[in-house]
């Protein structure tokens, strides 16, 4: 049945789900992906789809921007419409020096700044990891030539941070030192839910800029554009067995 943020009913979520931040992205993943997408909640706009894929069942859908919009939705995919797995598909900023821009990185852990993760267990610092079995699909996927099309492909660790416009100071250089490979600000919370809830959870990233080499950072258009060596990973992730 439907809940507060999502109106669909048990069956109409494949049980992968690819989750960008943007429904408008979510839109665009799901018409190239599949001939036969069908929109299965639009509340609040944040719209999601539903069609095949590679002969498999695959839904969309837009998580908004932040960890607490992309925690109330993976919370009810997850504990209310069947949902096994979901991978987050967004947009990161580059903090390892390996990293470039149009790179791709696969975030096998997520620290945070954000005490979501740390309220789960009182007394305990909460490690968000991603799913081995996904992230092993997606490494298996990017020993193909086609996954380095558009840039080389990162496996390690990224920060998940509350905000967007303020950084302590010192703060990204000395993440960068323990090679973190990327800022973005919802995978951490993510983890926390698939553990939560004994489900499944990846996030492959585009680096769309890099916050400590500005040189060749990537247009508004580029943004919504240039995901499709993200996109490849993901949907490996999704159909693995």
């Amino acid at each position: 049945m439907p809940t507060p943020h999502i109106a669909a009913e048990m069956g109409d979520f494949a049980p992968a789900v690819l989750m960008p931040g943007d429904p408008k992205r979510a839109e665009r993943i799901a018409n190239l992906l599949m001939d036969d997408a069908r929109l299965v909640t639009n509340v609040r706009g944040m719209m999601g789809f539903t069609g095949t894929c590679n002969g498999k069942p695959l839904s969309v859908m837009g998580s908004g921007m932040g960890q607490p919009s992309f925690t109330i939705y993976a919370t009810e995919l997850f504990s209310q419409f069947g949902v096994e797995r979901i991978i987050r598909v967004g947009t990161a900023g580059g903090i390892a020096p390996s990293v470039k821009v149009g790179d791709v990185i696969v975030a096998t852990g997520a620290h945070t700044d954000s005490s979501m993760n740390q309220l789960r267990i009182p007394g305990v610092n909460f490690s968000g990891v991603a799913d081995f079995r996904l992230a092993n699909a997606a490494w298996q996927a990017a020993q193909t030539p086609e996954a380095h099309q558009d840039g080389a492909v990162h496996f390690g660790t990224v920060i998940s941070r509350d905000h967007f416009y303020f950084t302590p100071e010192g703060q990204t250089e000395r993440l960068a030192s323990y090679n973190v490979l990327g800022v973005e600000m919802e995978a951490a919370a993510l983890y926390g839910v698939a553990a939560e809830f004994g489900k499944q959870a990846l996030t492959v990233l585009t680096v769309s800029d890099h916050l400590l080499d500005h040189s060749g950072d990537m247009s508004a258009e580029e943004r919504e554009t240039r995901f499709q060596g993200a996109l490849r990973l993901a949907v490996a992730a999704a159909h693995s067995e």
